[in-house]
């Protein structure tokens, strides 16, 4: 039985959630969802390496409250959130229930991980999830063979390296196991119809999760307006853009395929490191670059989602 079938706005709903989408939705169509996808992994790195920069001064749990905070702001005049709960059915409100959390523990689990351990170990981790889930879709040798190309060049890229800490890494594999949450019910929104409504309707869910959990180290942040504006960019750069432009990817992209592309993800952080952080990189990394988009860029996705 289909069960994304099952989890449907309600023809009420459908009205709330058609007003709700934002104005790009003819660019949306227009685009090819790779497009978006590229959009999003260039952003995925660029509020966290901002955020490790803010950790000193309104604490992990502080820089993820903000984060949340501000992408739930951003999405609530856009798309309403109370309107699309209060008029989905029982089983969409499960779903944008789950995803909420998921998204809420998700980003601080991410934080918190960043905080002990080196990003390239968490991104590694974070990979790990994804193959499994693009395996789920993989349906032929040439596919099997693209993703272990990507693989293999993303971990010569990234650099492995393991670490003595146990907290940390508890952190970092809750996080790994989180993300495929993220990618699994990411697409059950996006196929479903709530979309980018149901998105600012989980965000909101989020904010709700985190509420008492991060806002008494966010508090220094209301009385430095340059900090507070800091984190409120690194809240639009890391869960607004790359969450909007995830959704209009998985929209039209099979679950494997997005999974699998979500190995581009050390290229970004490569290319944001040299552009930003004045970091080039060596001979491996630039193999380890090359072998991603070549894993990338021969792989078929599966007819179905």
């Amino acid at each position: 039985m289909n069960t994304e079938a099952q989890v449907r706005p309600t023809n009420r709903a459908r009205s709330d959630i058609d007003a709700a989408r934002p104005a790009l939705a003819g660019p949306a169509d227009a685009l090819p969802p790779h497009v978006w996808f590229c959009v999003s992994a260039i952003f995925h790195y660029l509020g966290p390496a901002f955020a490790v920069l803010l950790f000193a001064q309104v604490g992990v749990l502080g820089m993820a409250w903000l984060r949340i905070a501000t992408a739930a702001l951003v999405f609530a005049p856009l798309t309403r959130p109370w309107t699309v709960f209060t008029h989905a059915d029982r089983s969409a409100r499960l779903l944008l229930l789950a995803f909420g959390a998921c998204l809420a523990v998700m980003n601080c689990s991410f934080y918190l991980a960043l905080d002990r351990l080196p990003i390239s170990l968490v991104a590694a981790i974070e990979f790990v999830g994804t193959i499994g889930v693009a395996l789920v879709g993989l349906r032929s040798p040439g596919n099997f063979a693209a993703l272990a190309i990507a693989a293999a060049g993303t971990l010569l890229l990234i650099g492995v390296k393991w670490s003595s800490d146990p907290v940390g890494l508890f952190w970092a594999f809750l996080n790994g196991a989180l993300f495929i949450g993220y990618i699994v019910l990411g697409h059950r929104i996006a196929r479903t119809g709530l979309g980018i409504a149901g998105l600012g309707t989980a965000m909101a869910i989020a904010f709700l999760v985190v509420l008492p959990v991060g806002f008494s180290e966010a508090l220094p942040a209301f009385s430095a307006p340059q900090l507070l504006i800091a984190g409120i960019g690194v809240g639009i750069c890391s869960s607004v853009i790359p969450y909007i432009c995830d959704q209009l990817a998985m929209a039209r992209l099979p679950r494997a395929s997005f999974a699998l592309m979500l190995s581009l993800l050390p290229l970004s952080a490569t290319l944001i490191g040299v552009v930003v952080l004045r970091q080039v990189p060596s001979l491996t990394d630039c193999l380890g670059i090359a072998l991603v988009v070549t894993g990338v860029a021969t792989h078929k996705p599966a007819t179905d989602a």
